[in-house]
Order: structure tokens, then C-alpha cells, then sequence
């Protein structure tokens, strides 16, 4: 059986507001009907990415302003919310240079894992990964909205919505020290360790430079690595051009690892109280996390909206492979023409295998029907 996904077009080629990006925005949020799904009073989770120092290709703070007033229009108490990517402190400065904050978003900002990433919920997930830690602020909200930034990703291949609260709605830290009670137990695939081959290494220094929390050390003559600091994170097996650093497990098995991660946040949810919009706008090939934003490999395809996890991410994986590549980007020095299934082949992994793993959990459908919004219908 198909979802509905409601789209509205990046395009604008009327001198009217209400066929702005931020009106159509504005009904996708009425079509979703927010009083369905957030009772009076509720708490909601506004469920984004903060971005990074160096990448400013996030969800634009007017975007999560038009989702804060529909939540406060259907009663709801919503707080915009992310988990920590680096130490708390430093990355709500982000989100503020970012422009993310009370007063540009209409709602308190907070990390849902605390300041310190220790704030967490143990869930059971699936056999993969056994169980994982979903943050305090998401396990305990009575209702969410996912917003997430469309891009590339250096396991998945693809960062949307799944990715968003199966490694965004998990504690960046655990108190115990054990990375493979948090974040890192992901990009880890569960029991195994990052794999790093010295050997090989010719001292560029990369992932000295782009470590978020300073687990690597140079010493003048030799690299070093901090086990018990270290997150996990595989920003410096990314950044590694000599191919000495690796994220442990395989990634099959990482791919079902998000799709059981994403499963477990949703377990902490009743039905029909989670819902999702998925910018496919700017759509660079590396997360948001990453300490730079690359020119876009497609020209901005607009905002999806819908109740199904599953069909939403099909949706939007489906514009952006589909699309024509836009030059001076990754996808033209690579080579690709329309047609060529843009990320997957920029990327060299297939963001596929984790949206036929949610379905596979039951999480959705990947049969979708797209219905298309070009218009602020009333005002």
C-alpha cells in the first residue's frame, strides 16, 4: 500500500508570496494537519541538524520557525532539538552562529542529550545493535517532527530522515565512557572498534585537524589515538586519503543498523505521533557534520512532507538520483549525467540498502504517491 508524500517544488515562478518555498511550506504543514497528531500542551520535539563550524548547508532557521508555528497553532509546546555532535557548549555556539537560537526559531533550543551528551533512555533495538541509548529530551517527548537536511553521508550515502533520528536521536556520550553505549556503537556496527592501519599513514594530518573532540595526537614525529575520548564519529577515516583509517563492522551491517537505531527512537513514540519534512535543498555529498559544505551535486528539488518515514526517505532519495548533476560539483568531476543515480555513484555507496532495511522493519512503505503543492492555498 502507497503514502502520501506531499511535495512543494524549489521552484518560484510566480512574483506572489504564497508561491514562495516558505508558503508552500506553510501548506505542507496544513496538509499534514498538526491537530491530528499533537494534543493540547504537548511537548514536541522539533528534530533537526545544527550544522557544524565550517558547514552552513542546514535546514534554514525561517524553515524550522514555519514547523514552530504549526505546532504552537495546534497547541503544541514545541523545542528545537539536536543531539551533541561535539561537546555540548561548542555546538549550541554553532547552532547560534548558525543562526539557530529562542529568538530566530520561535522556541527554546536545546540538546536532547544534555550539555555533556550523557542524557539518555537504553531502548532496545534490533540484532545488530542490541540496544541503544535514545536521548532523554526525544524519549521522553510525547510528539516529534523530524526536519531534516537531504545530503551524502560517508557510511550511508545518504543523510535524511532515517539517518536523522537514528544517529541524531541517540546520546553523543555515554557516562561509563563505553562508546558502544552511544553514537559511536553506530557508526561502529556494534562490537567493533575503528580499524587504523599506521603503516600506511604519510602524516597529512587530516584527521588531526577535522577530530571534533581531540582523541588524535601529533607529537612533532608521530600520530597517536585517544581510545577512550575518541566518538566514534569516522570523520577521520572520511578525511583519510591514504586509506589508513577505517570504521569498524561492515557496511551492510551499518546500514541495518541505522534502520534498527531509527526504529528504536520511533519505539519510544505512539502511533501517528511522528511526523516528517525532508529538505532536498543544497543537497551537498557530505553530512552536516563535517567541517566544510562542498557545492551541491543537483540543483534544489524542494520539501517533502508525509507521516511515513519510509516512503518520505524513498521520496526524496528517489529526486535526488534522478536529477540532473549540477556542474562544478562532485557529481560532474565524477563524471555523471542524468540518469545516473546522482549519490550513489558520487559516493560510492548506496543509500538504498538502508531504506529497504526501515522497510524491511515494518517502519513504512517505500510505495509512495507524490502529491504535489504549488500554492499557499488560503491565508
Amino acid at each position: 500500500m502507497s503514502s502520501v508524500v506531499y511535495f512543494a517544488s524549489a521552484r518560484a515562478t510566480r512574483w506572489d508570496y504564497k508561491y514562495s518555498l516558505i508558503a508552500k511550506l506553510e501548506e505542507l504543514i496544513s496538509r499534514l494537519d498538526f491537530s491530528q497528531h499533537i494534543a493540547a500542551d504537548e511537548y514536541v520535539a522539533v528534530k533537526t541538524h545544527f550544522g557544524s563550524e565550517g558547514c552552513h548547508r542546514i535546514v534554514r532557521p525561517i524553515f524550522l520557525r514555519k514547523v514552530v508555528e504549526g505546532v504552537k497553532a495546534a497547541g503544541g509546546k514545541p523545542f528545537v532539538t539536536d543531539t551533541t555532535r561535539i561537546m555540548g557548549w561548542d555546538y549550541l555556539e554553532v547552532a547560534n552562529q548558525e543562526g539557530i537560537n529562542p529568538m530566530s526559531v520561535g522556541a527554546p533550543v536545546l540538546l536532547a542529550d544534555g550539555l555533556f551528551g550523557y542524557d539518555s533512555m537504553l531502548v532496545q533495538a534490533g540484532p545488530i545493535l542490541g540496544q541503544v541509548n535514545v536521548a532523554s529530551a526525544i524519549y521522553d517527548a510525547p510528539a516529534m517532527v523530524v526536519v531534516s537536511h537531504c545530503k551524502g553521508h560517508i557510511q550511508s550515502g545518504f543523510g535524511g530522515a532515517v539517518k536523522n533520528i537514528a544517529m541524531g536521536g541517540v546520546s553523543g556520550r555515554h557516562r561509563s565512557g563505553d562508546w558502544k553505549q552511544a553514537r559511536g556503537h553506530l557508526h561502529a556496527t556494534g562490537e567493533m572498534d575503528m580499524v587504523r592501519n599506521l603503516e600506511l599513514c604519510t602524516l597529512c594530518l587530516q584527521c588531526y585537524h577535522v577530530c571534533p573532540v581531540g582523541a588524535v595526537h601529533f607529537d612533532g614525529e608521530d600520530l597517536s589515538f585517544d581510545e577512550e575520548k575518541c566518538w566514534r564519529c569516522g570523520r577521520c577515516a572520511r578525511v583519510c586519503p591514504e586509506g589508513a583509517i577505517e570504521p569498524g563492522g561492515t557496511r551492510e551491517n551499518f546500514q541495518k543498523a541505522l534502520a534498527e537505531a531509527a526504529q528504536a527512537v520511533l519505539s519510544t513514540f505512539e502511533p501517528g505521533k511522528v511526523l516528517y519534512f525532508s529538505f532536498v535543498l543544497e543537497v551537498q555529498p557530505e553530512c552536516d557534520c563535517m567541517p566544510l559544505a562542498d557545492t551541491p551535486v543537483v540543483q534544489d528539488q524542494g520539501i517533502l512532507a508525509s507521516t511515513d518515514i519510509v516512503a518520505i526517505e524513498q521520496a526524496a532519495y528517489d529526486l535526488i538520483n534522478k536529477a540532473a548533476p549540477l556542474p562544478q560539483s562532485l557529481a560532474a568531476d565524477k563524471g555523471l549525467r542524468q540518469g545516473d543515480r546522482i549519490l550513489a555513484e558520487a559516493l560510492g555507496v548506496d543509500g538504498q540498502e538502508h531504506i529497504d532495511a526501515a522497510a524491511e522493519l515494518g517502519l513504512g512503505s517505500r510505495e509512495y504517491e507524490l502529491v504535489e503543492v504549488e500554492e499557499r492555498s488560503s491565508f
